[in-house]
């Protein structure tokens, strides 16, 4: 069950509260930017239809969500299991976990690294050695996300020229991870720095992360930005508006291909007719290096109401039908440099990627 907090004590995107039989707290970012509240989830079930009803949203914090869900679906399981069949029943909590979204492989890279520990610790620890083992996995998760968001910020940073004016899509910052973000780290660490800059956010059809997100975190940041429609991008990039984008991603393929935000590739491609170089920034855990391209990367497709009737009025006629990706790829000749936490990675090619992470 979920209960809505009226008072953050917080505006950390999410947070573990109490100690093994403690709980998970998120803000809630379907209220957000008119509401900023938090929600608290006790159980496997409400972890998933947080992150299924993007409550919880961006790769890396759906990770961390899910390494904290399979902690609280411990607190479920009776001490008298052996430890066999506590790492049986782990499993089938991963699996429902797994479950809630398709695309961001942070998701399935926590729960592996999460059933690695429960695995090992079942050889020879006790029930209670487990689940602390496995809070204390959730906890280096989270703690190495916030490392790696003021990484991203230290090497992206200095691409932010001083009176640049730079244009993202959907959210990737805060909200998205454990503390900076991914792609909005290097505003937060250019700005922290004195840098003068501008950012133009698009709106992110249909769910408007960029409008109710994006642009929220900005302006809590007091960075100087401009909230464009979709279908405007084009025309600021035109207009000489635009020096740089930069987004983040939710699964990076082997060869650099990239999936974001439906709507990222259509940008990539304007920023290359335009001239205009095009970043994403990204930890290490959302490159899945055993897909060799982006085409084998699984697009999550979304309920059509999202939108003929988005946030509840409804914009196209009944019955109409609807093909709603939540993604999309954009292959790596079109990205002038990933950010990672171990540097830019540039020119973006499958033999660039793995000199980079000593593959």
């Amino acid at each position: 069950m979920s209960m809505a907090i009226k008072n953050p004590a917080s505006q950390a995107t999410l947070r573990w509260q109490g100690s093994l039989t403690g709980s998970l707290i998120l803000i809630d970012q379907t209220r957000l930017p008119e509401e900023l509240l938090e929600i608290e989830c006790r159980d496997v079930p409400a972890v998933v239809e947080a992150i299924r009803s993007l409550r919880v949203r961006g790769a890396p914090a759906i990770g961390i969500a899910a390494a904290y869900g399979l902690c609280l679906g411990m607190q479920t399981l009776s001490e008298e299991k052996g430890a066999e069949a506590f790492y049986s029943s782990v499993k089938q909590f991963a699996d429902q976990l797994a479950s809630s979204r398709p695309t961001a492989v942070n998701l399935f890279w926590a729960l592996e690294r999460m059933l690695q520990v429960a695995q090992q610790r079942s050889k020879s620890g006790s029930i209670a050695e487990i689940r602390a083992a496995l809070l204390a996995e959730a906890r280096a998760i989270e703690t190495e996300d916030r490392q790696i968001c003021r990484a991203l910020g230290g090497h992206g940073a200095p691409l932010i020229e001083a009176n640049s004016s730079w244009l993202t899509h959907c959210n990737a910052g805060g909200l998205a991870t454990a503390d900076y973000g991914t792609a909005l780290a290097p505003f937060f660490t250019a700005k922290q720095a004195g840098q003068q800059f501008h950012v133009f956010v698009d709106e992110t059809r249909p769910l408007l992360q960029g409008a109710r997100l994006t642009a929220w975190e900005l302006h809590q940041r007091q960075i100087d930005c401009t909230l464009i429609c979709d279908s405007m991008a084009a025309q600021v990039m035109k207009e000489g508006r635009v020096q740089g984008v930069l987004v983040g991603a939710d699964r990076i393929a082997a060869n650099g291909d990239t999936a974001n935000k439906i709507g990222t590739y259509g940008v990539a491609v304007l920023a290359a007719a335009h001239q205009i170089p095009f970043y994403v920034a990204a930890p290490r855990s959302t490159f899945d290096f055993k897909l060799a391209s982006g085409d084998l990367i699984p697009i999550e497709q979304r309920h059509a109401d999202e939108v003929a009737q988005g946030f509840g009025r409804r914009t196209a006629p009944a019955g109409v039908r609807v093909y709603n990706p939540a993604f999309d790829v954009t292959p790596a000749r079109l990205i002038r440099g990933i950010i990672t936490e171990a540097g830019i990675i540039t020119p973006v090619t499958t033999e660039q990627i793995r000199a980079t992470f000593g593959g």
